[in-house]
């Protein structure tokens, strides 16, 4: 009932016990299927539709998922918490943002607007004046971004990306050590905060780890092989 013309590996995967599980699967094998049919076997056998989260890449992925698991058990399937990294990270900081010295009420920059406040930073420090070869501000988002996403540190990703602003690695930190702080006075967040604050959340609040956690006894993750070290971190954690 959970899920039609399931192979053995499939049936396998779509119905295994509790416990960790990494499914291994080439293209075309489906994958979005047996993730559908899951979803479709947990509510069967009775779990919270609320207590299953849905980590996917792109909104749409999951909308189509749950759409494809209330087709097999019902309107149910809707109330499992699916959707991207990044908007599970929001749902759950609007609900413990104080635990971490963050308002409820934080607003999101877009790429532009996060951009614009690299480049008052920038203007702020004096770097970067007419004549003298320095990042944009883009560019500058950029490598900010692959540092938290990635845990590497500047010096390497500078060295491997951009060797050409390898002697203004020491000006780039110092941008985007005052970009953070700019930030918090702002109770502003970008994209990548979203996961960095979960993931501070996660590990330094115990107690509200706890309180997350069991609501979330079923974290299935697609296309887990394409998550970067903030967001298995995270995944781990839950």
């Amino acid at each position: 009932m959970f899920g039609p013309n399931l192979n053995a590996a499939q049936l396998a995967a779509a119905t295994a016990d509790d416990g960790a599980h990494l499914i291994v699967a080439g293209a075309g094998t489906g994958k979005t299927k047996t993730l559908v049919a899951r979803v479709a076997w947990l509510i069967g056998q009775g779990v919270d539709p609320q207590h299953i989260v849905l980590l996917t890449f792109t909104r749409r992925a999951a909308a189509e998922m749950l759409e494809r698991a209330a087709e097999l058990v019902g309107g149910s399937a809707h109330r499992v918490r699916g959707g991207t990294f990044h908007a599970f990270a929001n749902r759950v900081l609007r609900e413990h943002a104080p635990a971490i010295g963050l308002e409820r009420s934080f607003t999101i920059l877009d790429s532009s607007d996060a951009e614009a406040l690299i480049g008052l930073c920038r203007n702020e420090l004096g770097i970067g004046g007419r004549g003298r070869r320095f990042p944009k501000r883009g560019t500058l988002m950029k490598m900010i971004s692959k540092q938290i996403n990635t845990g590497a540190d500047l010096y390497d990703i500078l060295e491997k990306n951009y060797p050409q602003y390898l002697d203004d690695a020491e000006d780039i930190q110092r941008i985007g050590d005052l970009y953070r702080q700019r930030k918090r006075q702002r109770n502003v967040v970008d994209y990548d905060d979203l996961l960095v604050l979960l993931l501070e959340l996660l590990i330094e609040r115990p107690d509200v780890r706890a309180k997350i956690t069991r609501t979330c006894r079923h974290v299935l993750v697609d296309e887990y092989q394409d998550t970067n070290r903030l967001q298995a971190h995270i995944a781990h954690l839950l």
